[in-house]
């Protein structure tokens, strides 16, 4: 819910923070809205992608890293979570297809994405992004590059043939 927020969301008496982000996702699924795809193995949840058209996601205007590269209509991809106990054995990457899919049969013609590109494995802080190497196999281009290590992705979609 981070990034569908712009500024500080006000805490209700009692609650935390994460509680108040739950509800606040419950309550955008019961209108009907879909905020990204869960993934499973065996019937166990291990993935989460956050993603949907950039007019979602507020905080994005304001990120000096993620802001608008031009005014064509974009998908972004904001968001990965992936269980620990399977890290490393592609899931990520199956979000991502799941993902690329999901917008494409809802119309989505340009997926944007904003991934940490770095050598070597580092600490997970900002890997929530996904890291470069995986868009790039998925067939990403870097359209910008607004850090060292953050370049904006961006992939083409053609429509589903019937």
């Amino acid at each position: 819910m981070f990034y569908r927020r712009s500024g500080r969301a006000a805490i209700p008496d009692g609650g935390s923070r994460g509680e108040h982000a739950r509800c606040a996702l419950k309550a955008l699924v019961d209108k009907g809205g879909v905020p990204g795809l869960v993934g499973y193995r065996d019937g166990e949840p291990v993935g989460w992608v956050s993603f949907g058209p950039r007019e979602e996601f507020a905080r994005l205007e304001r990120s000096p890293i993620m802001k608008r590269i031009d005014d064509k209509p974009v998908w972004s991809i904001v968001c990965f979570y992936t269980a620990k106990r399977v890290r490393g054995s592609g899931v990520a990457a199956a979000m991502l297809d799941a993902a690329i899919e999901y917008a494409r049969s809802r119309g989505a013609r340009l997926l944007e994405a904003y991934p940490v590109d770095r050598t070597g494995r580092g600490s997970d802080d900002s890997m929530w992004f996904g890291c470069k190497a995986m868009y790039d196999r998925a067939g990403f281009a870097e359209a910008a590059r607004r850090g060292p290590t953050r370049p904006v992705m961006r992939k083409a979609l053609r429509a589903k043939r019937a």
